[in-house]
C-alpha cells in the first residue's frame, strides 16, 4: 500500500483520469471533460495511483446550503483495482478531508450506483446506512445514497 499515491485533481491530464475512472464506474452518468472541469471547482477531487497506474479517483462535496450538516465521500476503484485494499486507504483519505472541513459535517454521505453491489458492500462494511434511492429520468439502474454520522470510528 506504501506506493499508492492520493493527488489533488490540477491539469488536464489528472482531469482526464478522474473523468476516466468516474465513466467506468458510473456509465450512465458519463461525464464530459467541461464537466469535470465545472466539478472541480465546487468539489475536492483526488486520484489514486498505484505507481504510475491509475487505480480510483475520489470526491469530497462540501457542504452546502441545502445540507450544511453533510458532506459526501464517494471513493471508485476500478474493477481490476478491487478487494486489495485501494478502497479503504482511498475512503479513509477522503473521510480525513471531509472531517477538516469548516465548518466541520455532522453526517458523512456517499453515493452508489445501485448495480455496483462491491460498493454497497463496502460503504455498509463501514457504517453506512441507506437514506434515499432513486432513479433518474431514462435510466433503468437507481442511485443509492447512504449516510452515516462523521463522528464514526469506523473508517
Amino acid at each position: 500500500m506504501a506506493d499508492l499515491r492520493i493527488e489533488r485533481v490540477a491539469g488536464e491530464a489528472s482531469l482526464q483520469d478522474w473523468r476516466h475512472v468516474h465513466n467506468v464506474i458510473v456509465p450512465p452518468d458519463a461525464l464530459t471533460l467541461d464537466e469535470v472541469r465545472e466539478r472541480a471547482g465546487r468539489h475536492l477531487l483526488d486520484v489514486a495511483r498505484l505507481g504510475d497506474e491509475l487505480v480510483g479517483c475520489m470526491t469530497v462535496r462540501r457542504p452546502t446550503a441545502d445540507a450544511p450538516s453533510v458532506a459526501t465521500v464517494i471513493a471508485r476503484i476500478l474493477p481490476a483495482h478491487r478487494g486489495q485494499g485501494f478502497g479503504s486507504a482511498l475512503y479513509a483519505h477522503g473521510l480525513a478531508e471531509a472531517r477538516a472541513l469548516v465548518p466541520a459535517p455532522d453526517s458523512i454521505e456517499t453515493i452508489v450506483l445501485g448495480s455496483n453491489e462491491d460498493g454497497l458492500r463496502f460503504a455498509r462494511s463501514r457504517g453506512f446506512e441507506e437514506s434515499e434511492r432513486y432513479v433518474l429520468p431514462g435510466a433503468t439502474v437507481p442511485y443509492v445514497h447512504l449516510r452515516r454520522s462523521a463522528a464514526a470510528t469506523n473508517t
